[in-house]
């Protein structure tokens, strides 16, 4: 819901040319959260570490309306990145507690297109609200939408094994260098880093060309992407559980491509929608994928920490993504070109390496 609004916002303050600041804060502190997440999600508990993640977005869509200045809503982006930080970590470790081995890229397909409905009609939904009232009912709203989190996790029941779990106590939030970082999921962590590179870039400046084409509503694009995300996920997954996850992600990563480089020469609103569908498809195929190939890679007893290390790849490559390319727009919509390719030349670093990957894979299989 917020996001394509804060760009406008941001101007408004006097900070437009701190737009990149607006994603790359927010993945800043959910990527240093992450290593804490994943240990307390595999220490504590998978509901726990959700709860305090929609806690966040509570607390945090209340307090928007007091920024009023740079400082203040600079220090909210940082904050709020705690509720990216930890709730997707427990979700998908919760996930991946109760669905059968053979049907993980299924489930976790099905996860994204639930997840999917939020960020279809949630930007869209946010645009309205401005529209119609200002950004401080949309604010709330988010933080309200946020509470209704929070009462369905109350009922739901703990799948961490017993074995593995203890009180928590603030000792648990001292690290050594082994509790960081999976090193069993770096293939992962490769291709989601340059692959969400391109997110990033297109979240941060895609408000600012769908209002200098003529949309009205910035969540437009985000609408269309997100329905064309959803219409492939469950099957993108369910046919990795079938064919292989690298097969089904090389496809994944060429239309992304594709989609990044539609929308560096998009004039329109015909070909940003027609970006909008392919970018939608390639982030519906990436996404349940990379992470059950996540979970496939890593042992059991360290799920939290596996899952916590690809969504850090995640984090960074989406904070790098919304930051450099920036540098390169400086706020003018004649750069915009040269800014989404320079993107898509990092996305095809992903693509070359999982083109690799297979082919060294083969070798060693025969």
């Amino acid at each position: 819901m917020l996001i394509p609004e804060l760009p406008d916002y941001l101007s408004k303050m006097g900070g437009g040319e701190f737009k990149g600041l607006i994603i790359s804060l927010f993945t800043l502190t959910a990527g240093l959260s992450r290593p804490f997440s994943g240990k307390l999600t595999d220490k504590v508990g998978r509901v726990p570490v959700m709860a305090f993640g929609s806690l966040v977005c509570f607390v945090v869509g209340f307090l928007y309306p007091l920024a009023t200045t740079l400082l203040p809503f600079f220090l909210l982006r940082f904050v709020h990145g705690f509720s990216t930080g930890f709730k997707p970590t427990g979700t998908a470790a919760y996930i991946a507690d109760i669905v059968p081995i053979n049907r993980r890229g299924e489930s976790m397909g099905i996860h994204g297109l639930v997840g999917g409905l939020g960020m279809a009609f949630g930007p869209a939904l946010g645009g309205w609200i401005v529209q119609h009232f200002d950004i401080n009912v949309l604010f709330y709203t988010s933080s309200a939408l946020s509470l209704l989190s929070i009462l369905i996790l109350v009922n739901m029941k703990e799948t961490l094994n017993p074995i593995q779990k203890v009180p928590f106590s603030f000792s648990l939030l001292k690290l050594n260098r082994h509790e960081i970082l999976d090193f069993s999921v770096m293939p992962v962590v490769i291709v989601i880093f340059f692959s969400s590179f391109a997110y990033g870039t297109i979240v941060t400046l895609v408000p600012d060309l769908s209002k200098h084409i003529g949309l009205q509503n910035k969540g437009y694009y985000f609408l269309i992407y997100t329905l064309a995300s959803i219409a492939v996920r469950f099957l993108a997954g369910k046919w990795s559980d079938r064919n292989g996850r690298v097969k089904v992600l090389l496809l994944g990563l060429w239309v992304l491509i594709f989609a990044v480089l539609t929308i560096a020469f998009a004039n329109s609103i015909f070909v940003l929608t027609v970006s909008a569908i392919l970018f939608g498809i390639s982030m519906g195929i990436i996404s349940p994928i990379t992470q059950a190939w996540t979970v496939d890679l890593c042992k059991e007893e360290n799920r939290g920490k596996a899952i916590a290390t690809m969504y850090i790849a995640l984090e960074a490559g989406i904070g790098f993504g919304a930051l450099l390319p920036t540098l390169i727009y400086q706020n003018q919509i004649k750069n915009l070109p040269q800014t989404f390719l320079f993107s898509m030349l990092v996305v095809s670093v992903a693509l070359i390496y999982l083109l690799r990957f297979k082919r060294k894979s083969q070798i060693n299989y025969v």
